[in-house]
């Protein structure tokens, strides 16, 4: 797995329910998320990234759509999103945010979803908490910086493998 990749926007929108724009740059708050955005709230989806990757899926179905388009707050490139497990630690540019969710229920279907007959968000988005505030800009790398323990099989130690 590509442990890095490049944030390609940084979007946000002020009503929820809108498509996002790419305003450039950022400035991550922890317990809070993406400031200026309407989603942003002390939960466990503060910021939602997207792949490019993913966002061509959809325009390879005749979409015009790009960066934003999906409500993402970070669309990145280079890096397997869905891959990350829940727990994973990201540097995003000056940032440190956790991985909380992969994918999400859509319980209304949106604009994209009428247009194609299928949503790339639901299965492929992510969320995260951001763990260690600062500013995320066009142009910076995303680096995964920790993977969530894996867990030890049973009656096995962490500190003596093979001792029970």
């Amino acid at each position: 797995m590509e442990s890095k990749g490049t944030v390609l926007a940084v979007c946000i929108s002020e009503k929820k329910g809108t498509r996002k724009r790419n305003v450039g740059q950022a400035e991550l708050r922890p317990q809070w998320g993406v400031v200026g955005d309407a989603h942003a709230a002390d939960w466990h989806r503060q910021v939602s990234l997207l792949a490019w990757e993913s966002i061509e899926k959809m325009r390879a179905l005749g979409l015009n759509v790009g960066p934003g388009s999906f409500a993402e707050n970070i669309t990145t490139q280079g890096l397997s999103l869905v891959d990350l497990p829940v727990g994973t630690r990201l540097k995003l540019g000056e940032a440190v945010v956790e991985v909380t969710q992969i994918g999400k229920i859509c319980h209304e279907r949106c604009a994209i979803y009428y247009q194609a007959g299928d949503c790339v968000m639901p299965r492929e988005g992510i969320f995260v908490q951001v763990q260690q505030g600062g500013r995320v800009k066009v142009g910076d790398s995303i680096e995964v910086i920790s993977l969530p323990p894996t867990p030890q099989p049973a009656g096995e130690s962490a500190h003596e493998p093979g001792r029970v």
